[in-house]
């Protein structure tokens, strides 16, 4: 567990808790206005895989609510390991106190860790200060297209 401030902590989750998924519907539903189609067995399967790593920001002046989280995603193809952040949520009610700041350097050091050199994430425009926080922590913005197959 990493410490960012006195009163936050960066943990990686080790197992698929009620508590967890509960404070994970409640903060996904702020990342996203689509319906969530998130189980208690999605949780497990995430949390069991060798190819994900969920972190939460917990903050002890709240008792140690999960005020944050993000998923780091492990990619392993012929061309190296590479690693992909994901679905990265503060709570609405914690924004600007350095979270998100701290779980994303949490996952680089972790993916460091592993050996992997390359992270990639995307990031609506939209969300203009995670873009600035991003860009300052050094992801620079590829050219590139981006596809996605729904079926």
């Amino acid at each position: 567990m990493n410490k960012i401030k006195s009163n936050i902590s960066i943990k990686e989750v080790k197992e698929a808790s009620k508590e967890i998924y509960n404070a994970m519907i409640e903060l996904l539903s702020q990342l996203t206005s689509s319906e969530l189609a998130f189980s208690q067995k999605d949780l497990e399967r995430i949390v069991a895989s060798n190819s994900s790593i969920l972190f939460t920001a917990l903050d002890e002046t709240l008792n140690n609510k999960i005020v944050g989280i993000l998923t780091l995603a492990i990619i392993d193809i012929p061309t190296g390991m590479l690693a992909k952040i994901e679905d990265v949520v503060v709570d609405k009610t914690a924004r600007g106190r350095g979270i998100g700041e701290a779980i994303t350097l949490a996952a680089i050091q972790r993916a460091k860790e592993l050996g992997i050199t390359k992270i990639d994430l995307t990031s609506n425009p939209k969300r203009e200060a995670a873009n600035r926080l991003y860009q300052r922590l050094g992801f620079k913005q590829r050219t590139t297209n981006v596809y996605r197959y729904e079926d």
